[in-house]
């Protein structure tokens, strides 16, 4: 499986702002790399939690099998393509009778071939995320988010603060959100 992001999230100059706001910088010539620390703050909440943050468009290349396969982002919004994927790279749409799709209801999108195709691959397109911009963000996500991004730019000179990622107090915020499975 390989997940590539084709539609990255929007950041809304609201994150920007709550984030200027905590560190109290009121000048924008360190916007860009405040904007970076958030992305990455999204990205590292998505790694703890198991749960995409912002909705956010989605490719995945899966092994062409008629059993049920699941996507890796969670919580998937909208499945809206699937096609075939040659060894040159080439994709060929997929007729709507060759493949079912699902997402249960934990948010998990299912995919699988009704009929074998001769491509070993498939790509598919989906939207994953669980809140559609910044301001639809649970509080204690955003809030963390925010702590995190801070916390990475406060550490960015001492590489002893910044090694344990997330800080304890940021992984209470998100731990009633993390997504975990029993084997």
């Amino acid at each position: 499986m390989m997940r590539a992001i084709v539609a990255p999230p929007a950041l809304a100059s609201a994150a920007l702002s709550e984030l200027k706001a905590w560190l109290g910088i009121s000048r924008s010539t360190d916007d860009a790399e405040l904007l970076s620390l958030l992305r990455t703050a999204l990205d590292l909440c998505e790694g703890f939690t198991g749960t995409m943050p912002l909705q956010t468009g989605c490719e995945e290349v899966l092994a062409a099998r008629g059993a049920w396969q699941a996507l890796s982002a969670q919580p998937v919004r909208a499945i809206t393509a699937l096609a075939a994927l040659d060894t040159a790279g080439a994709r060929t749409a997929l007729a709507a009778g060759d493949y079912e799709f699902d997402i249960d209801a934990d948010g998990r999108g299912l995919v699988r071939l009704v009929r074998p195709i001769a491509q070993g691959r498939v790509v598919v397109t989906y939207a994953a995320g669980l809140a559609d911009d910044w301001a639809g963000l649970p509080e204690a996500i955003r809030h963390g988010v925010i702590r995190l991004a801070a916390h990475q730019h406060r550490a960015r000179d001492d590489e002893k603060k910044s090694e344990a990622l997330p800080p304890a107090a940021i992984a209470a915020l998100w731990r009633p959100w993390r997504r975990m499975r029993l084997a």
